[in-house]
Parts: C-alpha cells; sequence; structure tokens
C-alpha cells in the first residue's frame, strides 16, 4: 500500500470548510439527520449510514448533544419533520477541472438556482447529470492521529489485515483509504488494536487530476469557496492537482 497525493485535495477541502464552522456544525446536523432518515433507524449499529455520518460529524467535533438532536429530527413530525433531500450537481469550473458536489436540500429549484449562478460567474458551466461523476470514485476515509499512533509498518500491517486499500503519511499522522462498504470495519478494527483513530468519512475521489497555473488554480478555488458558502451545499470535489507551486501561492 503506496501512499499518494490525492489527500492534499481534500486537506484544501477540510481547511476551507474548518474556517466556516458554525456553518459546517448545520451542514453536518443535516447530513445525520438525512442519513437517520433514509436507514430508518436512528441506531448507528444497524444503520450504515448514519454510523458513517456521526463519524464524520465527530472528525469535526460535532458536539454529542447536537448529533442527538440532528437524529431525533429525522424521526419528527409535522413542523419537525426533516424534510431534505439529497441532490449531486456537476460541473466545470475554470480550466476545465471538473467539480461535484453533494448537497441536501428541501427546495431543488432555490438550489440549482445558486449552484449555477456561482458556476456563471466564475467563468464555469453547470453540466448535466453524470457529465463529471465518471472522473471521481467513492472511497472510504479514516484519519489516524500521529500522537500515540503505532509507527508505519505497523500501521501498514494492521491496516492490510483490516481490509484498507491504502495509506498515506502526513506531518500529523496517516490517512487510510478503503472500500465505502469496509470503512466503518477497518475503523472499528484499528480503535480496536488501540491506534488513535480521528474521524471517517466518505468522500469521491478524482480518479485523474487535471493540472492547471497558479492563475488558474486561485480561480478554481474561490469558485469552490463560493459553492461551499452555499447553505445547501454540503461537499464540493473537484479534480484540479494542488501542486506544490500552487500550494506555496495559496500559503502566501
Amino acid at each position: 500500500m503506496s501512499g499518494h497525493s490525492k489527500w492534499a485535495t481534500t486537506k484544501h477541502r477540510k481547511a476551507a470548510v474548518d474556517a466556516k464552522r458554525g456553518a459546517l456544525f448545520s451542514k453536518l446536523t443535516r447530513i445525520i439527520t438525512v442519513a437517520a432518515k433514509t436507514g430508518g433507524d436512528p441506531n448507528p449499529e444497524n444503520n450504515a449510514s448514519l454510523a458513517a455520518a456521526i463519524a464524520k460529524a465527530k472528525s469535526y467535533s460535532l458536539p454529542k448533544d447536537k448529533i442527538d438532536v440532528a437524529i431525533k429530527k429525522a424521526f419528527g413530525a409535522g413542523a419537525d419533520e426533516a424534510a431534505y433531500e439529497e441532490v449531486v450537481y456537476e460541473g466545470y469550473g475554470p480550466a476545465g477541472v471538473a467539480l461535484y458536489l453533494e448537497a441536501l436540500t428541501d427546495n431543488r429549484n432555490r438550489t440549482a438556482a445558486d449552484v449555477r449562478a456561482a458556476f456563471t460567474r466564475a467563468g464555469g458551466n453547470l453540466g448535466a447529470t453524470g457529465s463529471v461523476a465518471f472522473q471521481f470514485e467513492r472511497r472510504g476515509e479514516i484519519a489516524i492521529d500521529g500522537v500515540g499512533a503505532p509507527d508505519e509498518d505497523e500501521i501498514m500491517l494492521l491496516v492490510a489485515d483490516a481490509g484498507g486499500e491504502d495509506m498515506e503519511t502526513l506531518d500529523e499522522g496517516f490517512v487510510v483509504y478503503t472500500a465505502p462498504s469496509d470503512m466503518m470495519a477497518v475503523k472499528a478494527a484499528l480503535e480496536d488494536a488501540g491506534v488513535p483513530v480521528k474521524g471517517a468519512e466518505l468522500v469521491m475521489e478524482p480518479v485523474n487530476t487535471t493540472t492547471v497555473s497558479v492563475e488558474d488554480a486561485k480561480k478554481v478555488l474561490r469558485l469552490v469557496d463560493r459553492l461551499e458558502d452555499l447553505d445547501d451545499i454540503q461537499t464540493v470535489y473537484h479534480t484540479m492537482e494542488l501542486t506544490d507551486e500552487i500550494a506555496a501561492a495559496l500559503d502566501e
């Protein structure tokens, strides 16, 4: 299992949403509510989607009371009933970078109009369903804290035994990649082995990345930030390769 550079995309995405914690918590609770309702069971042990949503929420330090309220809302009635539906938007941003958006909305027309306006303003185009989805693959990501973790070789063996697909070493720890259906089992196996797991979530990773100039990278990331500012948009994925040159320019 060898490391790879795809994590750079995710790191930027996490940094962007971490900077807007209040809005992030609202989006996380919405994800939990929909997962609980869709799975039809408030117990994460019997609802894999809910378990994954809670794991993601905990990785961003969402308080337990907010998690509990979100689950209860899924089974409310009348004004308290959750009315969100999952919608995917796809399109192309500056320099032909593909973007894949996951949304939870109670008004498709409003959300579609907001997303289309963001793409148009950035010089991009909102595409039809399936226009860019083939450029991404669903994977599980498990974050491991480097503090108190076993050494890299030991973790790699644990990951392989647990059914993980890949692992990457970061400055602050490790990231384990799994098949979507294996994520929670691998997470549990690592925790049982005493590995300090920080969180887990299902993501869409680009199959191939797009290399762009620093100037175009800034345009793409402005579009990503604008989309993530929309209340209904939960996650934005893109195919842009965040090279060392681009990362350095962004740090400046």
